[in-house]
């Protein structure tokens, strides 16, 4: 019995693994401020394509500065109102950003994985930080990036491989 869990277990992970790894580059971007160079982003999809609502995604931020997670957490914040999106849950998951993200330092890179249920899995550097299982949270932060009224329209095309 325990042996069949434990191949159960194996057979899962692979499985995991297998389908993170097919997610191929829709593009990149760098986003540079005055005359430094703050991080690299990269957008992956199951067919190396965006349109709104695919899942899974993959979006990628290999950091080049070092950054507190309280100023990661107010720039999403600042993001937000730029963008005028108001969400009734947006102070929780404000909360629940603050708890789950550390200080990045340079070269580290925080993921972002969305699932088909539009659950929400961070990453950094390949290890497990947490989930935020609210449906509607991924799209909202996806949108910082990938929203038509983004405060970086450049960055977004650069993502959505148009560039």
């Amino acid at each position: 019995m325990r042996a069949t869990l434990f191949a159960l277990a194996l057979c899962l992970a692979s499985g995991s693994q297998a389908s993170e790894s097919d997610l191929q580059l829709v593009g990149q971007a760098r986003l540079k401020f005055l005359f430094w160079s703050v991080y690299d982003s990269r957008l992956f999809s199951t067919d190396g394509r965006y349109s709104e609502g695919q899942r899974p995604l993959r979006l990628e931020i290999t950091y080049l500065l070092d950054i507190g997670a309280d100023a990661l957490v107010e720039r999403t914040a600042a993001e937000w109102r730029s963008q005028g999106r108001d969400h009734g849950r947006q102070r929780q998951w404000l909360q629940d950003l603050s708890r789950l993200w550390p200080d990045v330092s340079k070269n580290d890179v925080i993921s972002l994985e969305l699932d088909t249920g539009n659950r929400s899995t961070f990453y950094r550097n390949g290890e497990l930080l947490g989930v935020i299982d609210d449906p509607a949270f991924g799209e909202h932060f996806l949108d910082i990036w990938l929203s038509p009224n983004t405060t970086r329209p450049e960055l977004r095309l650069g993502l959505l491989g148009r560039r």
